[in-house]
């Protein structure tokens, strides 16, 4: 597994503290309204809100606010128009950072997130010139604790998926963005529940990142995970796992 996908890891293994739950909330009710502005509110013929409600659901959120945010989206609701910003850039060790953000003003986000990066001496790129590093696809974790190895890769390959990895404590399972809700619904109906579901970019080359340089990318992506404004950070980093158990 990529090293920055250990960090995703160590993250939600480290459980949510209130705070960070509230932070959590902002930016899922902000998915939750951009994918039904642009899809309609109703989930099941709208992906992208299909996704943001499973993952809001599967991180507690109560009904109440997740109906909310979708009225929001479809208007019947009054609420703030967000816009998606995506910002490329560099990490120490010269990782390359794909941000997504969703914003309703795109001059405080990129101000927030060039502040971010130079403070841990990274830098801010221009359109492009990082983003043909990654590859867009649909990632499932599966807790291997409840399913053994051969019932997940046999469901993972008949319902289309395209890759499946044994974590040790968790398979993942990776599947094209045109396959990925299929691949979810045929899992679910053999049986094997999804820990949790995302839409990713994955990098096609990784980079090796041990000591200073490591420690400073951790809280870099810890700083822009921060930001509300900030969805997702994808890297290409392969951090050393030394610096990656020092983090749990």
């Amino acid at each position: 597994m990529a090293g920055h996908n250990k960090w995703s890891k160590i993250r939600r293994k480290k459980g949510v503290t209130d705070a960070k739950r509230g932070a959590l909330f902002t930016k899922l009710i902000r998915e939750i309204t951009v994918a039904s502005r642009e899809g309609g509110g109703e989930p099941e013929y709208n992906a992208r809100l299909r996704l943001a409600v499973d993952t809001a659901k599967g991180n507690s959120m109560p009904a109440e606010n997740i109906e909310r945010a979708i009225k929001k989206g479809t208007g019947e609701l009054a609420g703030v128009a967000y816009e998606e910003a995506i910002y490329e850039g560099y990490g120490p060790g010269g990782v390359a950072l794909y941000i997504e953000c969703l914003t309703d003003n795109t001059n405080r986000t990129v101000a927030d997130v060039r502040h971010a990066l130079n403070k841990n001496d990274g830098s801010l790129g221009t359109d492009g010139s990082v983003a043909w590093q990654f590859d867009r696809k649909g990632q499932i974790t599966i807790d291997a604790t409840k399913y053994t190895e051969d019932s997940v890769f046999d469901a993972a390959i008949e319902a289309g998926a395209e890759d499946v990895t044994n974590e040790g404590d968790e398979f993942v399972v990776i599947a094209e963005v045109s396959d990925f809700i299929a691949v979810q619904d045929a899992m679910k109906a053999a049986g094997i529940e999804a820990a949790s579901a995302e839409l990713t970019r994955i990098a096609k080359n990784e980079v090796a990142v041990a000591g200073r340089d490591a420690e400073k990318l951790l809280n870099l992506l810890d700083t822009l995970d921060d930001l509300d404004d900030v969805q997702k950070v994808h890297s290409n980093a392969d951090i050393d796992e030394a610096v990656l158990a020092d983090a749990t």
